[in-house]
């Protein structure tokens, strides 16, 4: 609200100056002007503006640059998000560039809204910044105009991206008790191939997998999951992964890229 109040008066203030200058250039009669404030003394009114719209324009830029606020406040809520727009801000931190990232925030209860996330992304980063990438972000419910990342080793982040591909079909509904409530076990990828299907940007593979927890016997078991195109690389015949299963049926499983240090 501050920073539209300031737009306004920072826009009264040009069309005076502008104004003022119009009848300098080309008024016929010097001492005669539509504009208040300028009596006999036709330079000091013009100062005064003139500084406070310098004042104006340095001070709301920096509401829109690194004053903006970019912290969540008061009570927060976890959600997922999509970025749906990435553009730079045109400020850069130690030659990190900083960019504006738009959210689409889809809670569990609520209707979506997109927020604005303002971040340093190194240029090695901003290609996994993609549009359609779900994020999980930490936002305000009194005011969801700004988000922020969320902890991704907080237990409650993971639920929440879990929920979110769960309920996206991005996880087999066969799978999804081992996904939540089974034991993570290292394993190895024996095969891969693609099934053709696509879903939310996610490419699913076919797996066959070789389950291996420490101290125990290894067996084999088949999973199938949905994968954004560039981690099909860190799927292949090898790789090393790790999997979730239930003792009482060790044949569903559900695998991950990264150990989860929750469990």
């Amino acid at each position: 609200m501050l920073r539209i109040v300031f737009t306004i008066i920072w826009l009264v203030l040009s069309v005076w100056l502008v104004i003022w200058v119009g009848e300098g250039l080309f008024g016929v009669n010097q001492r005669e002007s539509i504009l208040p404030f300028s009596g006999e003394d036709t330079l000091g009114a013009p100062i005064m503006i003139g500084v406070a719209w310098g004042l104006l324009l340095t001070f709301g830029g920096t509401m829109s640059g690194l004053g903006r606020r970019t912290k969540v406040r008061g009570d927060a809520e976890i959600g997922v998000g999509r970025i749906v727009e990435v553009s730079r801000t045109g400020l850069t931190v130690n030659d990190v560039p900083q960019y504006d990232l738009f959210i689409r925030v889809t809670p569990r209860a609520e209707q979506d809204f997109i927020a604005q996330l303002r971040m340093l992304v190194e240029p090695s980063d901003l290609g996994t910044l993609q549009v359609g990438l779900p994020l999980a972000v930490r936002y305000s419910l009194a005011d969801q105009d700004i988000v922020e990342l969320a902890d991704p080793n907080d237990p409650l982040v993971s639920d929440a991206l879990i929920a979110w591909r769960i309920e996206r079909g991005l996880i087999d509904p066969r799978q999804v008790r081992a996904r939540t409530t089974g034991i993570q076990v290292p394993a190895s990828v024996l095969e891969v191939r693609p099934t053709g299907q696509r879903r939310e940007g996610q490419s699913e593979l076919a797996l066959r997998v070789l389950m291996a927890p420490e101290g125990a016997a290894t067996w084999e078991a088949e999973t199938t999951v949905f994968v954004y195109p560039e981690a099909i690389s860190r799927l292949q015949v090898g790789a090393p992964i790790w999997a979730f299963y239930r003792r009482e049926d060790p044949q569903t499983i559900a695998i991950t890229i990264e150990k989860e240090a929750a469990r």
